[in-house]
């Protein structure tokens, strides 16, 4: 089960890679007066999290109209997420949480990707302005997709 909605949102900084670097990144923190959407996801290169992405980056714009930010972390290391989003146009950041510290401070670990050991759930979580978890979504299997029409219904609501 992920965070309890009513919890204060755990800070925290993640590795994300640009075209040149390495760059620290706290969203909490980034994007004061917004919304977060923190989307978490088992793998990239791989089917469901590729269309996931790619679906994100496509609607990024209506998650902007709602005044909210979103963020795509995974335990993936930052130079294989940078090689997956350039080969799929994903334009959503992409946040490394390669010590599995963020996935654990959220509830969403899943124990064991396809015999590869723990991961991230495939999960949705949205801060609200003020740093409290409004909304808090695990799917049942990494095979599903989050209820990005919930996510959306919730960021309304914070209008």
């Amino acid at each position: 089960m992920p965070i309890s909605v009513g919890s204060a949102a755990p800070q925290f900084t993640l590795k994300s890679k640009t075209d040149s670097e390495l760059i620290d990144v706290q969203p909490l923190q980034e994007s004061a007066g917004k919304a977060v959407v923190l989307i978490f996801f088992p793998a990239a290169f791989t089917g469901v999290c590729t269309e996931e992405m790619c679906d994100l980056s496509s609607g990024f714009g209506a998650y902007q109209a709602l005044n909210a930010d979103v963020y795509g972390i995974s335990t993936d290391n930052p130079f294989a997420q940078e090689a997956w989003a350039k080969q799929n146009k994903i334009t959503v950041p992409l946040l490394s949480d390669y010590a599995h510290k963020v996935v654990k401070a959220y509830d969403v670990e899943f124990p064991d990707l396809a015999g590869l050991g723990p991961s991230a759930a495939r999960a949705a979580i949205v801060v609200d302005s003020h740093g409290k978890v409004v909304y808090a979504e695990q799917t049942a299997s990494p095979g599903d997709l989050p209820n990005f029409e919930a996510i959306k219904a919730c960021l309304g609501e914070l209008q």
